[in-house]
């Protein structure tokens, strides 16, 4: 007896997506229209995950170069928080295993809050090693927002429980004394930087949504703390609180 429609879409959704083909080949000559549409967005479905697993690999590259020279523990770094006028510069650095391909890592900024956050613990399941690092507001003023970021950089480093031994750094050159690799977009060709990337956003946004509990008339919850229109007229009603950077907000208030 043939199953019914309903039992057959159960059973590709509870079959994980690389063993899907094995399922389409069992229904291929079930000649009714409902099946025959669903096997049709299912081989679209494959399309779409062989095309992600490939981008994924090109994301590897760097590490596989690293690997190939017979490093093996490889850390990706990045930061956010560099542009906005309140809150902390966040770093983190993540390490892989060889074998990391869960799909849709990319640069955080490309992907949603949802996706963000759906990544952010499946990578923390997955990860080797992740250390996370925040410089605040008053280290910024003191020593500037360039020189924070690279102190926040290399206290990541030191905080991660495995000590790398190749290090894959996104746009700045932080002169290790290990081996290193430093680019632009490197968020968005390295899949250790990328992860580490999705790591400090979210980590941050919750941050920043804390304190809009704490400050609730800057609205941080919304802007994180960039210069949004609402966050301006906030400042300039209500001057700064206690996390703004006062050499970013001069301009305003």
């Amino acid at each position: 007896m043939k199953k019914i429609l309903k039992e057959i879409k159960e059973e590709f959704l509870r079959t994980d997506i690389k063993d899907i083909s094995r399922l389409i080949d069992i229904y291929k000559d079930d000649d009714r229209a409902g099946v025959i549409k669903l096997i049709e967005s299912y081989k679209n479905k494959i399309k779409t995950y062989e095309k992600e697993m490939l981008r994924l690999e090109q994301m590897k590259k760097y590490e596989n170069f690293a690997y190939q020279k017979g490093y093996k523990y490889i850390v990706g770094l990045d930061e956010v928080g560099r542009g906005p006028l309140a809150g902390p510069v966040v770093t983190a650095g993540v390490i892989l295993p060889k074998d990391f391909s869960i799909p849709y890592i990319n640069d955080s900024k490309k992907l949603s809050d949802k996706k963000r956050k759906e990544l952010f613990y499946k990578i923390k399941e997955n990860a080797l090693a992740i250390a996370i690092n925040m410089e605040d507001n008053n280290i910024i003023d003191d020593i500037n927002i360039l020189e924070a970021t690279k102190l926040s950089m290399k206290k990541t480093i030191e905080k991660l429980s495995i000590k790398p031994d190749f290090v894959i750094i996104d746009a700045l050159d932080l002169k290790l004394n290990i081996p290193y690799l430093y680019m632009n977009k490197a968020d968005e060709n390295s899949i250790s930087v990328a992860s580490a990337s999705i790591i400090a956003k979210v980590t941050r946004d919750e941050y920043m949504k804390e304190m809009a509990k704490i400050y609730p008339e800057y609205k941080f919850e919304e802007n994180k703390g960039y210069g949004t229109k609402e966050h301006i007229e906030a400042l300039k009603k209500y001057g700064a609180c206690e996390i703004h950077r006062n050499s970013f907000i001069k301009n305003f208030i």
